[in-house]
């Protein structure tokens, strides 16, 4: 089993990120387990995953990993999720990791008033030293037919070297006329020892006259870039005008964004959250899924990169900017009813709920 297909077939997407294991103590907590399951994960990884294993699509990932047992490991989770491994860069193993090593990520899904925790323990990954001179991303584009390329705010707050490669890589995508999706994915812990939000807001202004898709949420394009909706926070109170006006603003200051999309959370528990999500494009104007106002949720980590995917998917469709938000919106509301970082979700699940579907027993 190699994971790769023929170097003649196109991918549909190719992302860039970094894929961590993700060690879940499932109904306990961290500091308390004795056991953890064992998943894969990684907020760019995830959207080529769930467009391989749910949409059917040829997807690949482009990051680095230490040539060790848990190496190997990520490697066998991505072949287990479809996605295409041959632009992985392998770096040797020095023993204990004093330079390069493989990140964890530990995760409690939360329950009741106790909400989720993500423990990442990240630094000095291979991933984070990946730099725009050990990957030819400009190669790797055209020389496979790619139709799309997504990376996001995760994989550029790693290091200084993970920020110049995304430019690089959005910048080539945008030259071979390769479709670009950007998540703004604002994570304090990434940021807080380099700078914060002014160093942040610093990096995706850099990135993004070179994106297509532009993709967050409310805190996102606050934190992220430095953008704020002028009007109530709770989205059973959303006002559409406000958050047309702050989107608006992003399309203006960025022209080359075709599209905006924000996935839009109420959080009322652990377990149960309002969910919903809009867009804007130039054309449609603000265009809303159909919000879910209380959405029982097993393991919210990876709903945001469900609607990516679904939105993705929908976009290279062209089934419309409705039509992309609304399976968006329905696959991020499944990928939270299944443990673990990706989508278990099928696509005949995702259209009919976003057909309007029920939780009715199939037989």
């Amino acid at each position: 089993m190699t994971g790769d297909r023929s170097a003649a077939t196109p991918f549909d997407l190719i992302a860039l990120g970094e894929v961590m294991l993700r060690l879940d103590p499932g109904d306990s907590r961290i500091r308390t387990a004795r056991h953890f399951t064992a998943w894969e994960g990684g907020g760019e990884y995830n959207v080529a995953r769930a467009l391989r294993k749910c949409f059917g699509r040829p997807t690949a990932i482009v990051t680095a990993l230490v040539d060790n047992e848990i190496g190997r490991l990520i490697e066998d989770l991505i072949w287990q999720g479809g996605v295409d491994t041959r632009f992985i860069v392998w770096r040797p193993c020095d023993g204990v990791g004093r330079t390069l090593r493989n990140g964890l990520n530990f995760t409690e899904r939360g329950f009741g008033v106790r909400g989720a925790l993500g423990v990442p323990d990240r630094g000095h990954t291979a991933a984070a030293a990946l730099s725009a001179s050990d990957v030819d991303i400009g190669s790797i584009l055209t020389t496979t037919g790619v139709r799309w390329l997504h990376t996001g705010g995760v994989f550029a707050g790693l290091s200084d070297a993970t920020a110049e490669l995304t430019l690089t890589a959005v910048r080539a995508a945008r030259a071979h006329g390769v479709r670009t999706s950007y998540d703004l994915n604002y994570r304090p812990s990434l940021w807080r020892g380099v700078g914060g939000m002014a160093r942040a807001q610093a990096v995706n202004r850099s990135i993004l006259p070179h994106v297509d898709v532009l993709i967050g949420n409310e805190e996102d394009f606050t934190a992220a870039l430095g953008f704020a909706v002028a009007g109530p926070e709770d989205y059973r109170n959303y006002d559409p005008a406000a958050y047309a006006a702050m989107m608006a603003e992003v399309a203006a200051a960025y022209p080359t964004v075709q599209v905006i999309a924000a996935t839009q959370r109420t959080v009322e528990t652990a377990n149960v959250n309002g969910w919903g999500a809009i867009a804007w494009s130039a054309d449609t104007g603000i265009v809303e899924a159909t919000y879910r106002p209380r959405l029982e949720i097993l393991d919210r980590v990876g709903g945001g990169d469900g609607f990516a995917s679904g939105l993705i998917d929908g976009l290279l469709r062209g089934d419309g900017l409705g039509r992309a938000v609304e399976l968006g919106a329905a696959h991020g509301a499944l990928a939270m009813t299944t443990p673990g970082d990706t989508s278990m979700a099928t696509l005949a699940e995702v259209v009919a709920l976003a057909d309007g579907g029920s939780a009715r027993v199939r037989r």
